[in-house]
């Protein structure tokens, strides 16, 4: 596989599976963890300038672009606990005992299991407009459906069938969520869809991103499925210190959602970015860069 962006790419062994990420900078440890439709791309106006000042990762996680997609039912292989547990595993790989991570999306699910999980391996958190227990049945009322309607066609099994029936059908696929979840509706370039066409052109990958939400949801539920006994075990709050930026303009995750943020993350601080939806690292990464600095090395 040959990638022309300019990172530094790398593989390795990760609970079984071949990972693929980029890795530039020094300095303190920080993981960059995309959400879907994401991978490890997303971040491309992050990485060079978090790395001048962090020893930067950004994995394509499990499922995901470059890296293996396990052949596991949902419940399985694609649940919040074995995305936290690749990240422990991946951590293990780097040599790194604490780190900071930042996330959106179904990474802030991950990323938020993790912190939970093993909260001695976890510095600081930055999260965007995250999905948390918090928003509750509130994405599925009849007003939040218009955004909300790929979360119930992702659960349907010929999903990826239907959207991967050509290249044609995933480029669109992709631009109308690109172009729908931000505020500038002409923000992506070709260029930069030609690299995500290319990542869920991958065999499996849309099936990998779909089962996130297969895994997640059912029927407008939040669900623990059988791999995942051990969700009620652990203490529902993350205690690490944790810097939300919530966008003003995410129809998928209206920030009037951060209400009851403090019942999950106690130690937290919430900024709202006024022009900006549900791609703040790549709407506003100016921002998103100057603030992750600001609040990790504060």
């Amino acid at each position: 596989m040959e990638f022309r962006d300019g990172f530094q790419h790398h593989f390795a062994e990760i609970n079984g599976l071949r990972y693929h990420y980029v890795r530039q900078g020094a300095g303190p440890p920080l993981m960059l963890v995309h959400g879907w439709p994401g991978f490890y791309y997303e971040w491309h106006l992050n990485i060079g300038p978090l790395s001048e000042r962090f020893d930067v990762v950004a994995p394509d996680m499990r499922g995901y672009a470059y890296t293996d997609k396990p052949d596991l039912p949902p419940h399985e292989g694609y649940t919040p606990a074995a995305f936290a547990d690749d990240l422990r595993a991946l951590f293990d790989h780097l040599g790194w005992q604490r780190a900071s991570l930042v996330a959106h999306d179904f990474g802030a699910i991950w990323v938020r299991r993790f912190a939970r999980a093993y909260p001695e391996r976890v510095e600081k958190l930055v999260l965007f407009n995250p999905p948390y227990p918090g928003v509750g049945a509130r994405w599925f009322e009849p007003a939040q459906m218009s955004a909300s309607w790929h979360v119930l066609f992702h659960q349907v099994p010929i999903a990826e069938e239907l959207v991967g029936a050509s290249r044609r059908n995933i480029e669109l696929y992709l631009r109308h969520f690109l172009s729908e979840w931000s505020y500038r509706k002409d923000l992506w370039t070709d260029e930069e869809l030609v690299h995500f066409v290319e990542a869920y052109s991958q065999p499996g990958a849309l099936r990998g991103g779909f089962n996130c939400y297969r895994a997640t949801f059912r029927l407008g539920r939040w669900y623990r499925g059988p791999a995942d006994r051990s969700e009620q075990q652990l203490d529902p709050r993350v205690h690490a210190p944790t810097l939300v930026l919530w966008a003003e303009a995410d129809p998928n995750l209206p920030p009037a959602w951060a209400d009851r943020l403090g019942e999950f993350f106690p130690h937290h601080e919430l900024k709202l970015v006024p022009e900006a939806g549900h791609f703040l690292q790549r709407e506003r990464p100016e921002l998103v860069n100057q603030e992750i600095v600001r609040f990790l090395l504060g």
